[in-house]
């Protein structure tokens, strides 16, 4: 029986999509051979509502495992747009499977983060064969142990402390290191342990500057003449924590120190020890380049696992890793839900263990 087999990827990029791809494709070619179409959506769910597709064949899969980015583009499309009808009166949804019939699938694999697999829930819902797939280096998709991304970008915001701590040493200075995760701090804790930083601060730690800045004179006084502080970007502190997103968000636009707390960070931390302070902000290098041994062999693994879901027609999932096996959690299980660093983490235990400040 043929198969017709869409793949779209969606959200922010991250090492590994095309290795995803690449898995989910091989391991299909080998099951069906001939009995196989796949079909590329173009730049997310924005192409899925435009209509823009095209027919691959073998050869589009060759030679992508240690690619970057996405052979099929990439945009972001909100979850919470998806049912609003805009000025192009639009209906997003409606549009959606239109695309989805028009292209004749058979079924659909949806690459991407948190609002990515709130959109494949919603389309799963509305009766398409779904089957979601967890990247971002953010590590915070519920229902899995780890997402395909995350290990590359954990190596990359390494090196960014590893070098920082050179520089940092040769002028006597506090290094601010702002590091991705918006809403969950794992890729900070796993590349401040790592990378040796001497303060962690983390979206689910509130930080009191005050501590920060004890933890800061604690080592100077111990003869070290300066100090790593990796950041998350969605670091809060404990004033910030009583209020509302909105409210936290306009103090810090009227304070002027940015969206992020790393900049009213450094300049608080400057103030009250007399040390020079700066910030390091590496950015979207770390969603950059090729995937790591680590998740070149996940994504594989993630892919095949995908290309045997639509060999049984199991659909209305998303793949994950539990406990080191590739498993599949139902879409309305893990849809909306956030992965945080639980108060019990373990290596929350072994930062406080290792002396570490989380602020």
């Amino acid at each position: 029986m043929k198969k017709r087999v869409g793949i779209l990827t969606s959200g922010g990029d991250c090492p590994g999509l095309n290795a995803t791809i690449r898995g989910v494709a091989k391991a299909l070619y080998a099951r069906f051979g001939e009995n196989v179409e796949i079909v590329g959506i173009l730049n997310g769910y924005h192409g899925l509502i435009t209509g823009e597709y095209k027919e691959m064949c073998e050869d589009d899969f060759r030679g992508i495992l240690t690619l970057g980015g996405t052979i099929l583009g990439t945009k972001r499309t909100p979850f919470k747009l998806m049912r609003v009808v805009e000025e192009d009166k639009i209906d997003k949804v409606a549009a959606m499977k239109k695309t989805y019939k028009d292209a004749k699938l058979d079924c659909l694999l949806c690459l991407g983060g948190n609002g990515t697999h709130k959109t494949a829930n919603l389309l799963s819902q509305e009766g398409l064969n779904i089957i979601g797939l967890p990247k971002t280096i953010d590590n915070d998709i519920y229902g899995t142990d780890v997402t395909f991304g995350f290990h590359t970008a954990v190596d990359i915001a390494t090196e960014v402390i590893d070098r920082i701590h050179t520089t940092a040493g040769s002028h006597s200075r506090v290094m601010c290191i702002e590091i991705m995760g918006n809403k969950a701090g794992w890729l900070t804790l796993y590349s401040g342990i790592a990378g040796g930083a001497d303060i962690i601060l983390l979206p689910e730690q509130p930080y009191d500057i005050d501590r920060v800045c004890a933890a800061v004179e604690r080592r100077a006084r111990k003869g070290s003449n300066f100090s790593i502080i990796a950041v998350a970007e969605g670091a809060i502190n404990t004033e910030e924590a009583k209020m509302k997103r909105k409210e936290w968000m306009a103090k810090r636009a009227e304070a002027g120190y940015g969206v992020t707390a790393t900049n009213r960070i450094a300049a608080a931390v400057q103030k009250k020890t007399g040390m020079e302070t700066r910030v390091c902000i590496p950015g979207h290098m770390q969603r950059g380049g090729s995937p790591s041994a680590y998740d070149r062999v996940l994504a594989t693994e993630f892919g095949s696992y995908a290309a045997k879901l639509v060999e049984v027609e199991r659909y209305g999932v998303t793949v994950a890793m539990v406990n080191n096996r590739v498993v599949a959690n139902r879409l309305e299980d893990i849809a909306g839900k956030t992965r945080n660093i639980p108060e019990g983490c373990e290596l929350l235990t072994v930062a406080r263990r290792m002396g570490v400040s989380l602020g």
